[in-house]
């Protein structure tokens, strides 16, 4: 049945519905079974949505790239009097909203001209002008920062984000969960235990939130798996996880790595997190990262969501991403049908829009 007989004490556990060890787990990152592996995350993802592949009508605002921190491996941040560098006013926030997107993904720089009532007012505006528009703002990392020049708690800062309309966090700013990786690539930015102990606070006051992985750079496939451990970890505690985020490095200008990972690497990664990540309802092939045509090849490695229309994603484009700077709603339902998958659009909590009868007539006709 597999060509690696790795596989087969894998197989028999996932149909049990046993947990896989990270001491199994580890040996799939070198597999040449890729399909094998293919195979089994898939059947996890059918048992836990079927055919079913979501997207979200969304928009990505990253409001300024001036940051006080200089991370090894990042192209977007900058500095003022740099040529590229901006910072958004209000206006230009507000006009890049509408009322038919669902979500808004805001990110950006820590800019230290900046007061938290900035950040904050940005929440508020957007979720005043655009009330049915969800709200998934700031990283672990802007979180950190505001707690600090606010010189107050992370709890007290996303408590009055969430007043302000804040519907979840993004998961991004975790990159790996190594010391080694985190001193030598980005020394001055949170490292795992203040992540997690931000993203556990957010769960403890009814926020969810989603998590990440930056991967294909410096790091070992031994802290790859620490990391996906100990978001496991998290989920048992809180069970505030959304869903989960393997973000292939884009080489760009900083080349800490000369060339993208491979297709490979990316389907074994995507198709390891959803074997081992089984307290998680949601693994995300972000086609930002991966490409169009990967990010549909996924889909039959254990990936249930697509992302979303994005139009405007500056952070991994100035790291000189290929994919497309923004996709059509249509075009991602292309893509997900490419994939023999039946597309449905939810929400920035993965509430599903089309109604159930929908789903079932467009299955019956793939069929």
């Amino acid at each position: 049945m597999f060509k690696d007989s790795q596989l087969h004490p894998i197989w028999a556990k996932v149909q049990r519905q046993e947990r896989v060890s990270p001491e199994e787990v580890l040996p799939l990152f070198k597999t040449q079974d890729v399909l094998g592996l293919g195979k089994i995350a898939n059947h996890i993802k059918e048992r836990k949505t079927g055919d079913r592949v979501t997207y979200v009508v969304n928009r990505q605002i990253n409001p300024t790239n001036l940051c006080v921190l200089s991370c090894r491996f990042c192209d977007y941040a900058s500095k003022k009097g740099r040529p590229n560098a901006y910072s958004m006013t209000m206006e230009e926030i507000l006009s890049k909203c509408s009322p038919e997107l669902r979500e808004v993904h805001i990110v950006g720089g820590l800019n230290h001209e900046w007061p938290f009532e900035q950040y904050l007012k940005i929440v508020s505006e957007v979720h005043k002008k655009f009330p049915n528009l969800q709200v998934k703002a700031y990283t672990a990392v802007e979180i950190d920062f505001f707690a600090r020049i606010e010189k107050c708690s992370v709890k007290e800062i996303l408590s009055r984000l969430k007043d302000a309309g804040l519907m979840c966090l993004p998961g991004g700013g975790a990159e790996v969960f190594s010391e080694r990786v985190r001193k030598s690539l980005f020394p001055f930015k949170i490292g795992a235990p203040r992540w997690l102990e931000i993203h556990k606070a957010a769960h403890e006051l009814g926020i969810r939130s989603n998590s990440t992985l930056l991967y294909g750079h410096m790091e070992t496939f031994e802290e790859r798996v620490v990391h996906l451990k100990k978001l496991r970890d998290l989920q048992d505690e809180t069970g505030g996880f959304l869903s989960f985020i393997p973000l292939a490095y884009q080489p760009g200008k900083t080349k800490v790595v000369d060339r993208q990972t491979s297709a490979i690497d990316d389907l074994r990664t995507i198709a390891i997190s959803r074997i081992f990540l089984d307290n998680f309802d949601h693994i995300k092939s972000y086609w930002v990262t991966l490409g169009e045509e990967t990010a549909s090849m996924a889909l039959a490695f254990g990936a249930d969501d697509l992302d979303g229309t994005i139009f405007e994603e500056r952070i991994m484009h100035a790291a000189e991403a290929a994919s497309p700077v923004g996709m059509a709603k249509e075009r991602l339902e292309r893509l997900i049908r490419s994939a023999s998958r039946v597309p449905a659009e939810r929400d920035a909590l993965y509430k599903i829009y089309p109604s159930s009868k929908d789903i079932h007539n467009e299955r019956l006709a793939l069929a």
